[in-house]
């Protein structure tokens, strides 16, 4: 476990370091997020922050060889070295999205791209088995299908949800952190090893979106852009199919207090990372449904999105986005607490948690938030146009070609191509 933390540290620190680069490249290179109608931002913020996570995760990586346990037990059978190729692909196709505006179909051939990559080094899901041990096994075909599926949506999903600051990079290092003690549990209850891919991996993702968290909190300071966000969507995917991949079917079968788990555990890999995103991507779908209906096309963005009518009901900008990382929480530590343990107190533990959830969200709307309640200005004397000691600053005019170029500009929340 303590090597673990040093992973997570070394992640934190290294994507919190590397964040200051990013954003200055961004801004020499001109991937700036610059203000639309439908924005939440108020001034233009620089993109890129990916880069900054990419090498955190490739730090992590790196020492994590030089650990003596992780080292000697080596956890990196190709597989996690593989999955941080995957992610440097298709975060090198965000930088350029970032950059340059690339279509949807461009970018989405690159996702598919870094899926051929994981497929080709054997990451992928190969089998399922039930509880009474059946194992029901896939052909090469079927699994890479499969894999990619979760892998695009997750990709895609975490895409969408980067609306607000903080929201996409928190959702994951929640989800990373749930992964990791489903990782970490399953290996010591079982008693095989702790030093596993999933574990390693989700330690890095948690580490390197808690130091990018540092500068993405409202008010945000860099945006992580598409480089990021598809980084981390295929990063969490594929680190919950590592899973499959490096225990024999039976070998994470049994639960706590001596009994099987009383989920599948080898069936949460290829359900967690859906489970997780179920709210942004029923949001997905509401869109989808939403913008057909009104006969415009479903890649048309709006500002109807759950985090946007999260605001209209009187959250404030960060109380919105700890809400939705509540949801995140809950489902995702609720599934891994369902699926390895049992008895009436995980059941009880998990009620409770989601009425207190349910409560915050339509409860805090009535409550002032201070840190964001904007304190009435002092009065002051009208400027006297005749008064040379009152100057009144000339209004500028507006320039019909800046006009243009802001209408055209992509926003953080929703980049161009995307729904």
């Amino acid at each position: 476990m303590r090597e673990y933390l040093v992973v997570f540290l070394v992640a934190a620190i290294v994507t919190y370091l590397l964040t200051v680069v990013a954003r200055e490249i961004a801004i020499r290179t001109g991937a700036v997020a610059k203000v639309r109608d439908r924005d939440v931002h108020a001034e233009p913020i620089p993109y890129l922050g990916g880069l900054a996570m990419l090498g955190g995760l490739w730090a992590a990586y790196v020492v994590a060889q030089q650990l003596p346990f992780l080292s000697t037990r080596n956890p990196f059978s190709g597989d996690a070295l593989s999955v941080l190729v995957a992610g440097t692909l298709v975060c090198a196709v965000g930088v350029i999205d970032d950059i340059f505006d690339l279509d949807a179909l461009t970018k989405f051939g690159g996702q598919v791209l870094a899926v051929g990559v994981l497929v080709y080094a054997g990451i992928q899901f190969k089998y399922f088995y039930q509880a009474t041990g059946e194992v029901f096994a896939l052909d090469t075909g079927q699994g890479a299908l499969l894999t990619a599926f979760v892998v695009l949506a997750t990709v895609n999903a975490v895409n969408f949800i980067d609306g607000l600051d903080g929201l996409a990079a928190g959702v994951i290092g929640i989800s990373a952190s749930a992964f990791f003690l489903f990782c970490y549990a399953l290996s010591y209850l079982n008693d095989v090893s702790r030093a596993t891919t999933g574990a390693l991996l989700s330690a890095a993702l948690a580490g390197a979106c808690v130091g990018f968290l540092i500068h993405n909190f409202h008010p945000a300071r860099l945006f992580m852009g598409d480089s990021g966000s598809m980084l981390i969507g295929l990063v969490l995917s594929a680190t919950a199919i590592t899973i499959t991949t490096q225990f024999a079917p039976g070998d994470l079968a049994q639960g706590a207090d001596g009994t099987r788990s009383s989920l599948l555990p080898v069936l949460l890999p290829f359900a967690l990372p859906i489970l997780i995103l179920i709210v942004p991507l029923g949001d997905l779908v509401l869109a989808v449904v939403r913008r057909t209906r009104a006969g415009r096309s479903p890649f048309a963005p709006d500002k109807q999105h759950l985090h946007h009518r999260l605001l209209e009901i009187g959250h404030s900008h960060r109380r919105a986005v700890i809400i939705m990382w509540l949801w995140a929480g809950l489902i995702a530590f609720g599934v891994v607490l369902a699926s390895v343990f049992t008895g009436p107190v995980v059941w009880t533990g998990l009620g409770v948690s989601l009425v207190v959830t349910v409560a915050l969200t339509f409860a805090l709307p009535h409550v002032n938030d201070p840190a964001e309640s904007a304190e009435p200005a002092d009065p002051a004397e009208p400027a006297d146009p005749a008064d040379p000691a009152d100057p009144v600053d000339p209004v500028d005019p507006v320039d019909p070609a800046e006009t243009a170029e802001t209408a055209g500009s992509t926003p953080d929340s929703e980049p161009s191509g995307t729904l």
